[in-house]
């Protein structure tokens, strides 16, 4: 029997996540023929296929597509080469990179660029890392552990990267052993690690001494969402990722459970497992408030507001008054309001 549910905040959806699913949906509004886009849009596999039942295919190679397709490049982050190639093909490329992934790439152009050879840390096949080697492909050096720093051979005037997903308890390790190894080490002055998945680990971890199981809400392919469940398994806490309330199945819970989500899951998945455990009672346990917002890429901004204009020009705001406020103020417009529209 579960006690205590503590539902913890922040939780869910980042900045960047809102900011690629809402753009994502304005491409299905806007342009009246299929989506195509690189990568899942982000890794929630509720999220994917929501979007594939609504005319988005997604794809891992410009070869996919067909001339003249309109394109959306994932939050995740793309190399410079694979954009060209999508650009050589489609009519419009729109990029929805998480700008915390676009700074990860600027600085490793600008390390590049002075002749300082790479080291990024990151989770070889990620999506986000991918992308980010392929910035600079002849210059970079993928490690995932300490093992990986010590094999490195290269010049002692190196620069430190990161994943932006990777916990802090991954990222510290590989830092401090990178600091002994090349005494020259240049880093950025401000952490790669996104605020996002930092704000959870330490919501989880004020939580922690409260409860017996932790519940982290997200997909196999999250690299956030899994460094939550190997943070908590870390402190010796029983924890679990839960895709959706049919893996709840499998598992033996009691006492006082803690339940968060990884930055690309919806909230209503957490809500349904909540109800699924039939808690005695639910307690909020807010750690901390997130405010940050991105704004949509450059390329849908003017569309959007031309569509406003025109609705409000019309008075057709009766279509669906909620659709039309976040084109007017896409700032108060959520990626979950967006998501219920499809």
């Amino acid at each position: 029997m579960v006690d205590k549910v503590y539902l913890v905040t922040p939780r869910g959806f980042c900045a960047g996540v809102e900011m690629a699913i809402k753009a994502l949906l304005w491409m299905l509004k806007i342009y009246d023929e299929t989506i195509y886009c690189y990568h899942e849009i982000v890794h929630n596999k509720w999220i994917v296929e929501k979007f594939q039942k609504n005319n988005v295919v997604f794809v891992e190679d410009p070869a996919e597509i067909p001339n003249g397709a309109v394109v959306m490049l994932s939050a995740h982050g793309t190399s410079p080469s694979v954009e060209n190639a999508f650009n050589d093909k489609s009519s419009l490329t729109v990029n929805s990179v998480c700008p915390l992934v676009t700074k990860v790439h600027h600085e490793a152009k600008r390390y590049t660029d002075e002749g300082t050879q790479v080291i990024y840390v990151g989770h070889k096949g990620h999506d986000e890392a991918i992308g980010a080697l392929g910035v600079s492909p002849e210059n970079m050096h993928l490690v995932e552990n300490i093992e990986d720093v010590e094999k490195l051979n290269i010049d002692d005037n190196a620069a430190l990267l990161a994943q932006t997903t990777l916990a802090v308890s991954e990222w510290e390790p590989i830092m401090m052993s990178s600091k002994n190894k090349f005494k020259n080490l240049h880093m950025p002055r401000k952490s790669d690690l996104c605020y996002a998945t930092t704000n959870r680990q330490s919501a989880i971890l004020d939580v922690l001494p409260k409860v017996d199981t932790v519940l982290v809400v997200g997909s196999e392919n999250s690299s956030n969402t899994k460094a939550l469940v190997k943070m908590v398994e870390s402190r010796n806490v029983q924890a679990f990722r839960i895709e959706d309330t049919s893996d709840l199945k499998s598992i033996k819970i009691n006492g006082n459970v803690a339940i968060t989500a990884g930055a690309s899951a919806p909230d209503h998945l957490v809500f349904n497992i909540i109800n699924e455990l039939k808690p005695i009672k639910i307690v909020d346990f807010e750690h901390k408030n997130e405010s940050e917002y991105f704004p949509l890429p450059k390329e849908l901004r003017n569309n959007v507001k031309l569509i406003s204009s025109f609705l409000e020009v019309f008075n057709q705001s009766e279509i669906n008054p909620k659709k039309i406020n976040g084109i007017a103020n896409d700032k108060n417009w959520s990626a979950t309001e967006a998501l219920s529209s499809l």
